[in-house]
């Protein structure tokens, strides 16, 4: 089993989508090990973030996901980054397929209502920055 961060950004979570794209996931068969409602500070977003540091987009990326409430997850399947990947649907809601999440919830490349690790390095680090291994179900009881 492969384990991705999830995240439903700012945007679904005050448009109420939150609900309906959880119903998504579950229903795609995968399995929630992490889910919690955060307010991600701008250094907070700085830090999630820092690998896009030189890229021009940059700075609004980080206003957007400082901008209010998101709720990160952390999801298990078989294969689940490419999974969810392929359930969210291309980063520009506008290419996307029909039925995906961005699709159906997106307004924009960047308003575009989730995020997802895009390799197993990166999941583990963004698992990481969000979850200890407690909330993960990964503790040893001793």
């Amino acid at each position: 089993m492969e384990r991705t961060l999830a995240i439903i950004k700012p945007d679904a979570v005050a448009t109420r989508q939150v609900g309906a794209i959880l119903q998504r996931i579950e229903l795609a068969g995968f399995t929630l090990r992490g889910i919690r409602l955060v307010n991600l500070s701008r250094h907070d977003a700085e830090g999630f973030y820092a690998v896009h540091r030189t890229k021009p987009f940059f700075d609004s990326l980080v206003t957007f996901m400082s901008s209010g409430p998101a709720v990160v997850l952390v999801l298990e399947a078989a294969d689940a980054i490419g999974k969810w990947r392929k359930l969210m649907g291309a980063t520009d809601p506008a290419k996307a397929e029909a039925g995906s999440i961005r699709r159906d919830f997106g307004s924009s490349i960047e308003h575009n209502a989730t995020h997802g690790s895009d390799a197993v390095d990166t999941a583990v680090f963004e698992v990481d920055y969000f979850f200890s291994d407690l909330e993960c179900g990964d503790s040893v009881e001793g």
